[in-house]
């Protein structure tokens, strides 16, 4: 009896291993950060496109906790029987991330991106929940200038989030070199790796979304079912008080749950 008792508390403070998008990348390493410190557990986090790492999950690699940058990929786990269910934890919208070589503003973002000449990025669709999010962002350009689907699905250059994009070097913004390199001339992503990337690189400019094509994005948590004891704990800690702070220091918005 003694033997399983102490084999359980060695388990439970085994690593968390937390399967993240890459846009949480700054947020959950804070967050990893003060749940250690909290409670002695420490994260093991892995980043990426969350329908990488769905598909990652699905073909069997151990995670404990999936955080998604969209409630689609987790509800697929959950439903599959392989993870309980999917909680929102997080808001988070899209921005546009400018050369400071581009003359754009929110009331002329359309505009300018189905300028032939300006050289628009985004992620990749499926892959990347930000990439679906910009495809609602042509479907409803759509709706205001009848053909702009078409020429923006087009024109748009799938520059990260797929199977063979490049990565992002440790404590740089992948966004801020592809603007900066001259890889895109307005990139649409989250307003939060925006954020991030013009910290990096001050001349680079975010420009909100008007609202008529403004999309917000919600992000989803669960926990698997052969989760480490610890996954839950650190799932309790990110819907925490504390947690949700630290998430609003990055830029995020609480979610309803």
């Amino acid at each position: 009896m003694a033997i399983g008792i102490v084999a359980g508390a060695a388990m439970a403070q085994e690593p968390v291993r937390l399967y993240a998008a890459g846009s949480l990348r700054s947020a959950m390493l804070e967050l990893g950060a003060a749940f250690e410190k909290s409670d002695g557990i420490k994260l093991a986090p892995v980043f990426g496109a969350s329908g990488l790492l769905r598909e990652r999950i699905e073909r069997g690699e151990a995670a404990d906790v999936f955080a998604s940058a969209d409630m689609a990929h987790p509800q697929r786990l959950a439903a599959a029987g392989r993870s309980l269910q999917a909680v929102a934890f997080a808001q988070n919208r899209l921005c546009a991330l400018a050369s400071p070589k581009i003359e754009v503003t929110t009331a002329t973002l359309l505009e300018r991106i189905l300028d032939p000449a300006v050289k628009l990025g985004m992620s990749t669709p499926v892959a990347d929940p930000s990439g679906d999010y910009a495809v609602q962002l042509f479907e409803k350009a759509e709706r205001m200038r009848p053909g702009a689907q078409a020429v923006l699905m087009q024109k748009a250059r799938r520059l990260v989030g797929g199977p063979g994009s490049p990565q992002p070097q440790p404590g740089r913004s992948l966004y801020a070199a592809l603007v900066s390199g001259g890889e895109a001339d307005v990139f649409l992503t989250y307003c939060t790796n925006a954020l991030e990337a013009r910290k990096e690189i001050p001349e680079l400019r975010i420009v909100q979304i008007p609202e008529g094509l403004a999309v917000s994005a919600r992000y989803g948590l669960t926990v698997m079912k052969d989760a480490r004891p610890g996954a839950a704990r650190f799932a309790e800690f990110v819907l925490s008080g504390r947690g949700q702070e630290i998430l609003a220091e990055h830029g995020f918005a609480p979610a309803s749950r």
